[in-house]
């Protein structure tokens, strides 16, 4: 029988499978781009090296891609895509208007920026919107994300690994974050994004987006949306209420509807991760989500886990 971290980066048993199977993840995912896009030099990297004015989704389902990746994919997977992005990473720079300094993607600093931002949106979402997780499981969610950051070029000892350290790590980098120009369009975008070509389709329902953009901007930090000041602040109470809705709507959908948002690299990739853990007698007949119940894992894995 074959160890099923072989055939996945992040296990069932994983907290961070507990996490970013849920669908509450889209939220989490944009309030993570809207957290990023405080630090100036990210914003500017963003603005300067990708296609976000006209394709600013795509940035967030490339985000996808990347988390479903180091989390349902296979070790090599994730490897190779680390690599591919390293790669680009490598060759991009951004330049900074205001001193004339020239500073690389892949600064340690600007990567370890972008996956604090992102992965605390995750785990913060996800236990404001009902996923009952322990204290500990909140750590080890972020330990386990140690992972994740290598793949872009970080050192793991480097990278926040509990909550504590996340909260230092967010008070010691407050004084750099402002809202930039670049900030101040990315979240235009964000709040009315570009459809994509392939989602053109569901143009009709893009005004069912707003309320959605808006969410995700709810839930940023106080001191977060008090930089920002776009939106009249609303009760947080309704906040959580809408989050907790929201992401019991998106959790009742079928797998194979719900994977429709993603770009087909990312369904295949999530295909093939279900085929490799069926081969090790998971039962796949609730797809992937339905793994979170350990009733559905080899009588050898739940032992083990």
């Amino acid at each position: 029988m074959g160890r099923v971290e072989d055939s996945v980066v992040q296990p069932p048993h994983t907290v961070t499978w507990l996490v970013h199977i849920d669908r509450g993840m889209w939220v989490g995912g944009v309030r993570g781009l809207m957290l990023q896009a405080l630090h100036p030099l990210p914003a500017r990297g963003v603005w300067q090296n990708s296609n976000f004015q006209q394709d600013p989704f795509g940035r967030l389902r490339r985000t996808a891609d990347f988390v479903g990746v180091v989390t349902f994919g296979s070790p090599e997977e994730a490897v190779a895509l680390g690599a591919k992005i390293r790669g680009i990473h490598r060759m991009l720079r951004v330049e900074d208007t205001e001193t004339g300094r020239t500073h690389r993607v892949d600064d340690p600093e600007l990567l370890l920026w972008v996956h604090c931002a992102e992965v605390y949106s995750y785990l913060e979402i996800m236990r404001r919107g009902g996923l009952r997780l322990s204290d500990a499981q909140a750590d080890r969610y972020l330990a386990e994300q140690r992972r994740s950051a290598t793949y872009v070029g970080l050192h793991a000892e480097d990278v926040p690994g509990s909550v504590a350290e996340m909260e230092e790590y967010f008070a010691s980098v407050r004084p750099v974050l402002r809202v930039s120009e670049e900030a101040r369009q990315i979240m235009r975008f964000l709040l009315w994004p570009t459809m994509p070509e392939d989602l053109r389709r569901l143009a009709p329902v893009k005004p069912a987006y707003l309320p959605f953009g808006a969410l995700c901007y709810y839930t940023l930090p106080r001191w977060a949306r008090d930089m920002y000041g776009l939106l009249p602040e609303v009760p947080q109470p309704a906040v959580t209420a809408a989050l907790k809705a929201f992401r019991l709507s998106l959790n009742s959908l079928p797998e194979p509807v719900h994977d429709l948002a993603f770009m087909p690299s990312t369904r295949d990739m999530l295909e093939r991760s279900r085929r490799r853990l069926g081969a090790l007698g998971y039962d796949m007949g609730k797809g992937l989500k339905g793994l979170t119940d350990p009733r559905r894992w080899p009588h050898w894995t739940s032992r083990a886990a």
